[in-house]
């Protein structure tokens, strides 16, 4: 009886990561246009990425204040690392690289973070290692990453300061989703992402000085496109998507939980679309259907391959 019942919760338990996997990258998919709004209005990458942080930061403490700090200094390092990975790192560099390359370049390179993170978990843990059905289906929702992106147009441009940024914004994702499996096993959802945006907000401050922020925020509570979009990109895109991503990764592992990242492009596109009015060719539509199709299928050969195990 208890056995069946603690396989009923973990199936309850699997539904339920799943569908907040798929939340998050809604979210993190419509955050691209909301960003987008927000630079057409003046703002500026840096500015942006605190701004959000900060919201999100705020929200949490109030919420769930509790202890401040880790159980061991070691621990607290690790936090720092995720928040300089997760936080700082990825989104500054994934937007300064907008700066010196195409767009498409940045949304491919910073899409490989699922094959990157399968490749590093492989090495580091042997237990979690990826399956051939996984490695399958992530090579063919890779493919439909790269024809939505690449939309109408199969033109690379090559910038070598651009591309590498991207990379490292790509690379940094994948080590923070590995870390997260061991801060998971410790500590819960709400305290690793308040520590996670206290060390994103205190490693990104020095970038300030470069970049001053445009918006005081008395222009902020009076523009609404503003407003709303940073709202969005504060409450939803940073504090909730991060909470549930923290969730889905501590119950799928980091593998399963960054194939879901090959729908982002998707959500994105059909946003950008109905927002920005951007045009999409029948390779967008192409790119939609193999990277749903990839992600069923990782799941299909690695379901049927336990069973016969």
């Amino acid at each position: 009886m208890n056995g069946r019942k603690n396989k009923h919760n973990a199936s309850k338990g699997m539904v339920m990561a799943h569908a907040g996997a798929l939340l998050c990258v809604l979210m993190w998919g419509v955050s691209f246009v909301s960003t987008k709004v927000l630079l057409i209005n003046g703002m500026r990458p840096v500015e942006i990425y605190i701004d959000r942080f900060l919201i999100a930061y705020l929200l949490i403490l109030a919420f769930r204040r509790g202890s401040l700090r880790s159980r061991t200094w070691a621990d607290e390092g690790i936090f720092l690392l995720c928040g300089l990975l997760s936080g700082s790192m990825y989104f500054l560099a994934e937007n300064f690289a907008l700066e010196y390359t195409l767009v498409s370049n940045v949304s491919l390179l910073t899409s490989t973070s699922p094959l990157i993170t399968a490749l590093l978990v492989g090495i580091v843990y042997r237990e979690d290692r990826p399956g051939r059905g996984m490695l399958i289906g992530s090579t063919v929702a890779f493919t439909g990453v790269a024809c939505t992106i690449f939309n109408s147009s199969f033109s690379l441009e090559i910038n070598p300061l651009g591309d590498l940024l991207a990379l490292l914004a790509a690379f940094s994702w994948a080590i923070y989703s590995m870390l997260l499996k061991k801060l998971n096993a410790v500590y819960d959802v709400w305290f690793i992402t308040r520590k996670v945006f206290f060390y994103g907000l205190v490693t990104s401050l020095p970038f300030l000085l470069v970049e001053p922020p445009r918006y005081g925020i008395g222009e902020i509570l009076t523009t609404m496109p503003v407003l709303v979009n940073l709202l969005f990109l504060g409450v939803g895109a940073s504090m909730v998507a991060y909470l549930l991503w923290t969730a889905t990764v501590k119950q799928m592992g980091a593998i399963k939980a960054n194939n879901y990242l090959y729908l982002q492009p998707v959500v994105t596109l059909v946003f950008s679309v109905a927002v920005l009015h951007e045009a999409v060719s029948w390779v967008g539509y192409l790119g939609c259907g193999l990277i749903l199709g990839g992600l069923w299928l990782g799941e299909y050969l690695t379901r049927r391959t336990a069973m016969k195990a």
